[in-house]
């Protein structure tokens, strides 16, 4: 398999794992909610997964074509953020380097006026809920500076555009470890993926809650998801939580809820994870 194609495939799969895991508020296999289904995700990733892993294409035109393909699948925005995360991880990986961290700090230096009019062009496209308006740089207005720029004056109001700001650390630095302490202490796939969506959602306000339903709303879900982290991180079987869980999830759908940030930012860390392993198989390969 050649690189273009196991990037592609590596997006679909973390696409499909990440809806294995049952994150309260957010569709999984065992929930759909707000108006999407599992099989839309599925759809949308098998849709966007050949741009976003276009071998030479600008981090612009993989988000243009991604988001333009899932769009015409589904008929809704189903994974904006996502593809606006996996993209630059996408061209990163791309370049061969292994240290994949270092390889998307140098595709964000890279980013440009015309990343900045694909991109704006597809957000507004998508329609995300609560986009709202900015003073400087609104997605609506013609870009007057590149996506990194753009996304760096995003960065205080929205968790996505900051990993284009801090050279995608949450992935890096809070995401990956999670991931390899859970797979570490032998847990199943889907629960070290619901490790890392409660790691996320428990280390900060989900943004997209923050902007739906307000800052209140957001630190109060932050709170109830420290409580079930730090259960499963003391070492209670996911057995004697999971009704619970499932209960929570069923009362944030029920009230409109969702911890979509979070969720945006587990499929990048299982991207992520796996366009390591296939960087370290090609240089071990070598």
């Amino acid at each position: 398999m050649d690189i273009e194609a196991a990037i592609g495939a590596a997006f679909e799969e973390a696409c499909r794992d990440e809806l294995e895991a049952p994150k309260p508020g957010n569709v999984h296999v065992l929930a759909s909610g707000h108006a999407m289904t599992v099989e839309d995700f599925r759809l949308a990733a098998r849709s966007a997964a050949p741009f976003i892993a276009t071998r030479g294409a600008r981090i612009g035109a993989r988000i243009s074509g991604s988001v333009e393909a899932s769009l015409q699948a589904t008929g809704q925005n189903i994974n904006l953020g996502i593809i606006l995360l996996c993209a630059p991880l996408a061209a990163a990986a791309e370049k061969g380097n292994p240290d994949l961290h270092a390889a998307v700090g140098e595709i964000l230096e890279e980013l440009d006026l015309a990343d900045a009019r694909l991109a704006f062009a597809a957000i507004v496209r998508a329609a995300p809920g609560g986009l709202g308006d900015a003073a400087r740089h609104d997605v609506r207005s013609p870009p007057t500076v590149s996506l990194g720029e753009a996304m760096a004056e995003a960065a205080s109001r929205d968790r996505i555009a900051r990993q284009y700001a801090n050279g995608f650390a949450d992935i890096f630095d809070v995401g990956l470890p999670a991931l390899r302490r859970s797979l570490a202490r032998g847990a199943q796939a889907k629960l070290a993926t619901l490790a890392v969506y409660l790691t996320f959602l428990s280390a900060f306000p989900d943004t997209h809650i923050e902007r739906k339903q307000g800052a209140a709303e957001a630190e109060r879900v932050t709170r109830r998801a420290k409580s079930f982290f730090g259960r499963l991180e003391g070492g209670l079987p996911f057995d004697e939580l999971e009704s619970e869980l499932i209960a929570w999830d069923s009362e944030l759908k029920r009230s409109g809820i969702n911890p979509g940030t979070s969720a945006d930012l587990t499929v990048a860390t299982l991207f992520a994870a796996k366009l390591q392993s296939i960087l370290r198989r090609a240089g071990n390969s070598g």
